[in-house]
């Protein structure tokens, strides 16, 4: 038990380990709000998809027109979703990535990168911005994670 708590001592002590945890931390809290945003929009534009979510505003017949698609939600829905289809993969392999024993100030490159990159997505997604804005943060987060991911495989399989 001693030498668990030991191993988990030097790993929250390594520089790169916690940086890790910081970008993580934040861009999954970032993802996380998404969910708010979501919610957000759906009861200001009244727009849902489950009827028991409708109650609050009527009943029976009358709640029915709240049961709607509507395409502010959408866009919200569209950008967590891209969130989860680009946020997850950063989180395994940055640790991946962080474990691997990269330089300190690569490591942040890359951390500080995607971050960036996924918080301008948001925006650009949110606001919406004009093309290819949206489209390059993208292009730029999801090519962070896979000059990580080339990095573990090299460090691992010897590339």
């Amino acid at each position: 038990r001693r030498g668990e708590m030991a191993k988990s001592a030097q790993l929250i002590d390594n520089e790169v380990f916690r940086a890790y945890a910081t970008y993580a931390a934040i861009v999954l809290l970032k993802m996380m709000l998404m969910s708010l945003i979501t919610a957000y929009f759906r009861m200001t534009r009244k727009a849902f998809v489950n009827p028991e979510d409708t109650a609050a505003f009527g009943k029976g017949e009358s709640a029915k027109k709240f049961l709607r698609t509507d395409p502010d939600v959408e866009r919200v829905r569209r950008g967590h979703l891209n969130d989860l289809e680009n946020i997850v993969p950063f989180v395994g392999i940055g640790l991946l990535y962080a474990l691997s024993g990269p330089e300190l100030s690569t490591a942040l490159l890359h951390f500080r990168i995607f971050t960036g990159a996924r918080i301008f997505h948001t925006f650009a997604y949110l606001l919406p911005l004009p093309q290819p804005g949206r489209g390059l943060s993208w292009a730029v987060g999801y090519s962070v994670t896979f000059s990580m991911a080339y990095k573990v495989l090299k460090s691992a399989w010897l590339l």
